[in-house]
Order: structure tokens, then sequence, then C-alpha cells
């Protein structure tokens, strides 16, 4: 008897995971945010450039899920080329709508690279 295994995650959110996009850090970032979650334990450090008001480049670093690093990533790929304020409005539903979707128990992951990104904008800003 074969048992076909189910799968948790969609084939983006594993290429996100296995494959991240602009994993790093940054030299002298224009905006920084740190974020972790109480729940899961997960930390995610965001790094932005700004140039004329768009983000020229960005970087993260994420300790965390399949799901947080997937998010991680895909997020920064989203707000890359945007303006301060189109980065900004970016929310948890957006990065998992891109995704494909999430399992419901795996959504707050999401969360955390929304709050990353407003935590830089925010240090971006205060500057």
């Amino acid at each position: 008897m074969q048992i076909k295994e189910k799968k948790m995650y969609n084939e983006k959110v594993l290429q996100h995971f296995k494959d991240p996009h602009n994993v790093g850090t940054m030299e002298n970032p224009d905006g920084y945010g740190e974020v972790g979650s109480s729940e899961c334990g997960d930390t995610m450090k965001m790094y932005i450039k700004v140039d004329d008001n768009k983000i020229t480049d960005i970087k993260y670093q994420t300790y965390g899920c399949c799901a947080a690093i997937a998010s991680s990533s895909i997020a920064t790929d989203m707000a890359l080329g945007k303006t301060i304020e189109e980065a900004q409005a970016m929310s948890k539903m957006d990065i998992v709508q891109e995704l494909g979707g999430l399992p419901e128990k795996k959504i707050h992951c999401s969360l955390l690279a929304e709050d990353a990104l407003k935590e830089a904008i925010k240090d971006y800003k205060s500057k």
C-alpha cells in the first residue's frame, strides 16, 4: 500500500524557502527593522536602501520556519523598487496572496515580514 504525502506548502512557497531571494545583511542601511514572534520563536532583521523615495536595495535575515523564510523572500521581492508609501501599504495578506497561500496556522509567519519591513521604513523616516 502506497501512502501519499500531503504537502503543507505549495510549490511557490517551497521555491522561496529552498532558494530565497535577497538574503543577507547590509552596510549602512537607510532603514533597519528587527522583529520576533513569542508565539513561535521566529526572528527577522530587514535592511533597506532608499533613493529618491524608492527602495533600491533590500536584504533580510530570518531565523524561522519555511513559511517565515518564504514570506521574507517574497516580501523583499515585492518591496524592491516600490516607493516608501507603496511598501508601507503592503499587508500580510498581500504577502500570503503573492505566495499563493499558506496554511492557516502559518499565516502569522507572514506578519513578521510585514512588521520587519514597516520597522525598517519607520527607522528610515526617523533619520
